[in-house]
């Protein structure tokens, strides 16, 4: 039997390169530039002599890094700053304030810091730069409800919308339609300050207006959107009664839509993605060369059911592995992008972990084949864990433990399985969120390793 320790080792150096790639701090520094008293950003220049404040605000997993490296660029030029990031996902900053709050259903925390994050863009004039710095999970820590909603009411629909297999973008559709500082809202509270939004992306197709529900960017959905999207998922009824009746007062024109294009409010903006999830999978297929596999890296985001998703990639690689021959390297297969889960059984786990288990199934009576399946933010849904492996090994593993697969997967319940069996990939907090990765080894070992 192949050494299962030794790939797993690969495969997190693969996965560790992939984050270095897109360590947050590293990517504002290479896309900023200070010289004298000029700030450039992305070929963009601006003059700093010619600015009274500079305000940094922010939110997201990746927020914390972000501003360590705006401190180190800019340092005592800051006037203010604060930035809401998930609990722990915490750095040493100097100037800039940051709040823990809640990550995936927001909290009271994520409600205060997102009303202070507000009031200090109303603060800003047309002699201010505001920084803002925006990485995946700032939809969950900025939760300012519009007026007529709770808190209470936020956590309620979003909790909804995540157990009804929605995807990110319909997500977020609907949650700039609920807020004071989504969709646009924060630039429209800025303005006319000059902005620069430096972003992550964590959403396919690094959609601006999508990422942590676009604050700063122009929104192209509408409240008729967030209609179609409830009638999709048949969640009328599911969702909190203010909820619905304010989508509804928007659809009838009773409510202000969020600034669109073309809007003045986004005129002196300026958004610049620093990292996403290619860079990711680029940086990853680069060690996996260094390490001697070929590499076969998949461009296209992974999107769809997980277990669904997973299942067809594992044809897809056994179709590759029938191909090579004997006297070729082992084959490193890396794709990424986020899945969703549709929540039937009363388990625990993520995306990842689900991947994870429908590909262990799928692999049984393979040979040869591993696979790591985890989220570059280091926590996969509401775990500790970033995902899971697995491989031909691991339902007959599960089987001498008399955990049956098939039943773990139909509860929705990938953490208690792979944490039996020690397949658990634990990361703790990454400070970054391009969303996820997949990495498949094929074939025998590399030379160097070994036997059990």
């Amino acid at each position: 039997m192949i050494n299962r320790q030794l790939k797993y080792l690969h495969m997190n150096e693969i996965f560790s390169a992939g984050l270095d790639g897109v360590a947050p701090d590293k990517a504002v520094l290479r896309t900023c530039q200070l010289i004298d008293d000029i700030l450039i950003v992305d070929q963009t220049i601006y003059h700093l002599d010619n600015i009274d404040r500079i305000v940094v605000i922010g939110a997201g997993k990746g927020s914390a890094l972000m501003a360590k490296a705006i401190e180190t660029l800019l340092g005592q030029r800051m006037t203010d700053g604060l930035i809401t990031v998930k609990y722990g996902y915490v750095e040493s900053l100097d100037w800039i304030e940051i709040c823990e709050a809640g990550h995936p259903l927001p909290d009271q925390n994520g409600m205060d810091c997102a009303d202070k994050i507000l009031q200090l863009a109303l603060t800003a004039d047309e002699k201010a730069l505001v920084i803002c710095l925006i990485s995946g999970g700032g939809s969950a820590l900025l939760p300012l409800p519009v007026t007529g909603l709770t808190l209470k009411d936020k956590q309620q629909a979003t909790e909804i919308l995540l157990r009804c297999g929605a995807t990110i973008h319909e997500i977020n559709t609907l949650r700039k339609h609920l807020s004071r500082v989504k969709g646009g809202r924060l630039a429209e509270a800025a303005y006319p300050a000059t902005m620069i939004n430096l972003i992550l992306s964590d959403v396919v197709g690094d959609d601006l207006d999508c990422i942590a529900s676009g604050p700063c960017v122009a929104d192209p959905t509408t409240f008729a959107d967030c209609l179609n999207i409830i009638q999709k998922y048949r969640i009328e009824e599911q969702l909190p009664r203010d909820v619905y009746r304010h989508l509804s007062d928007g659809f009838a024109g009773l409510v202000e839509e969020t600034p669109k294009p073309g809007d003045q409010s986004f005129a002196r903006n300026q958004n610049i993605i620093i990292a996403n999830n290619f860079l990711a999978r680029e940086r990853a297929a680069l060690k996996a060369e260094e390490l001697g596999y070929d590499v076969l890296l998949k461009s296209e985001p992974v999107t769809g059911e997980a277990r669904d998703v997973a299942a067809a990639y594992v044809e897809h690689v056994k179709e590759l592995q029938s191909c090579r021959t004997e006297d070729q390297p082992p084959l490193c297969v890396i794709s990424g992008g986020e899945t969703t889960v549709s929540i039937t059984g009363s388990g625990l786990g993520g995306r990842n972990q689900e991947y994870a288990l429908a590909a262990a199934i799928s692999l049984e009576g393979a040979k040869d084949i591993t696979l790591l399946s985890a989220g570059t933010d280091g926590t996969d849904g509401p775990t500790d864990a970033a995902g899971a492996f697995a491989d031909e090994s691991t339902l007959q593993r599960a089987g001498a433990l008399k955990l049956d697969a098939h039943t773990f997967l139909d509860n929705n319940d990938s953490y208690r399985f792979f944490d039996q069996l020690g397949d658990l990939y634990k990361t703790g907090p990454t400070n970054t969120n391009v969303m996820d990765l997949q990495i498949f080894l094929v074939g025998g070992m590399l030379s160097g390793f070994t036997e059990e």
